[in-house]
């Protein structure tokens, strides 16, 4: 193993990577190595960064040798992670996008970076995202094409991993900022369900919306991810309790039950995608194991976005009415929003929290006992040309508003030959169903076991 080169240890999956680490087969500070030279390649193109110290990332390397060597390493030791850059980090600084914290240091870790510490990984650095992680797009390319765009604020985090930067990162979701990040970049992007991972010691720009997720090349590394970062034991009992559920997490002997869905925003997807999901709704009435048909849901869904718009600018204008009284250092894009929120009022704020939950309601007892997964497009198409594009309106939103589990299925290309994605959906609190559904879908060959560049030349 150790004739593998650098371009293969920076082509390779987490779980690729961390059997060798385990066995010494190479060291960590050979894999990070490797990283950072993929990084030195491409970096000047993409621009996938926005804080990298080489000898900090090898440092850390050379503290999970000792401990590989010990047999004292977590599950994850040497295994380096990207992190979005909203999540706090005590050894570099957390710029959330905006020039406004440019250099602060917070001194702490998230809650998440605390779990991957813990578990061993190694933080290699931090991705660009959006302001504040909402519209204003930063700098990333697409690493397919560099003049399309990336997908919205964990943008660094999804063009890291298509690129070979990175194996895995971290990124967030209010809106649709992993799935369709990883849509256009091609790479697996996990949502899981809303409350199931920590937010403490990160950005908030909404409390019921924010969801922390994981960007992969492959299945299994956006399980093992989620499994690390994931809250556990008596003291989150709905989570403990249906987590370890073999009758909301396993499906037994029977088949999978899969519906094909035309969600609210059919008609804005391009002609192309329409087309690529129908044709992928056949592709799985032929894989082994699944019963599908198709969905359609309740009038009610149509009203999705805007309950979410009401929730998204009146949660913003609350959280940024400091920097909005400023308006200094503070985008068009952002000032708009704020500007928004200020018209709401506490009780239409009110009433879209009551929608919100009757809404997620309504979802759950549609699934229960009807469908385990829900397939529909992770975006209405490829990506678009210029960076400064408006994505089209899409279904993600939907998902994040009812706070289910979804994923991004690197599974189309459109007729530039850039990736966009199906996403699946499930029950909320579902995530291992979820995820299992999708290795299903990996052991039949829909997936690739690594969806990376082949390999990534900018």
């Amino acid at each position: 193993m150790n004739a593998r080169t650098p371009m293969d240890l920076a082509a390779a999956t987490a779980t690729e990577l961390l059997p060798l680490l385990q066995s010494r087969a190479v060291s960590a500070r050979e894999v990070t190595q490797a990283l950072l030279d993929s990084i030195a390649r491409n970096e000047s193109k993409i621009h996938a960064w926005t804080y990298l110290d080489p000898e900090l990332a090898l440092r850390q390397a050379d503290e999970a040798d000792r401990h590989l060597a010990a047999g004292t390493g977590g599950k994850l030791c040497g295994l380096p992670v990207g992190v979005k850059d909203i999540f706090n980090t005590s050894d570099m600084p957390t710029q959330m996008g905006s020039p406004i914290f440019k250099d602060f240091t917070p001194g702490n870790d998230a809650r998440v970076v605390h779990y991957l510490r813990m578990a061993g990984a190694t933080m290699l650095g931090k991705t660009v995202t959006a302001e504040f992680a909402v519209h204003a797009p930063g700098p990333t390319c697409n690493p397919h094409h560099l003049s399309y765009i990336p997908g919205t604020s964990s943008s660094g985090s999804a063009a890291g991993v298509a690129a070979h930067m990175v194996p895995v990162a971290l990124g967030t979701q209010t809106a649709g900022s992993i799935i369709r990040p990883a849509s256009y970049c091609g790479v697996i992007g996990f949502k899981p369900s809303f409350g199931l991972v920590p937010r403490t010691a990160m950005l908030k720009t909404t409390d019921t919306l924010d969801t922390v997720g994981v960007f992969a090349r492959n299945v299994d590394d956006a399980a093992l991810m989620f499994d690390t970062i994931r809250v556990k034991g008596i003291d989150f009992p709905i989570a403990h309790e249906i987590l370890n559920d073999p009758a909301r997490q396993q499906i037994g002997d029977r088949p999978w039950r899969v519906g094909v869905l035309r969600g609210p925003r059919w008609d804005d997807a391009e002609p192309y995608a329409q087309q690529a999901l129908t044709d992928f709704g056949r592709r799985l009435r032929e894989v082994p194991g699944l019963e599908v048909s198709d969905v359609v849901l309740p009038e009610s869904f149509n009203q999705a976005h805007a309950i979410h718009g009401t929730i998204y600018d009146r949660a913003l204008a609350y959280y940024f009415k400091e920097e909005f009284a400023a308006h200094t250092l503070v985008s068009p894009v952002m000032y708009d929003i704020v500007t928004r929120g200020n018209d709401v009022s506490v009780a239409q704020y009110q009433e879209a929290l009551k929608r919100q939950t009757a809404l997620a309601h309504e979802l759950d007892d549609f699934l229960n006992g009807r469908y385990d997964i829900i397939v529909d497009l992770s975006t209405g198409g490829e990506a678009l040309q210029g960076l400064e594009s408006v994505d089209r309106p899409d279904n993600c939103l939907i998902w994040t508003l009812c706070g289910v589990p979804t994923l991004n299925l690197p599974v189309f290309k459109g007729p530039l030959d850039l990736p966009f994605g199906a996403q699946i959906f499930s029950r909320r609190y579902n995530d291992y169903l979820l995820l299992d559904f999708a290795r299903h879908l990996q052991a039949n060959g829909i997936i690739g076991a690594n969806t990376a560049l082949p390999p990534f030349t900018a």
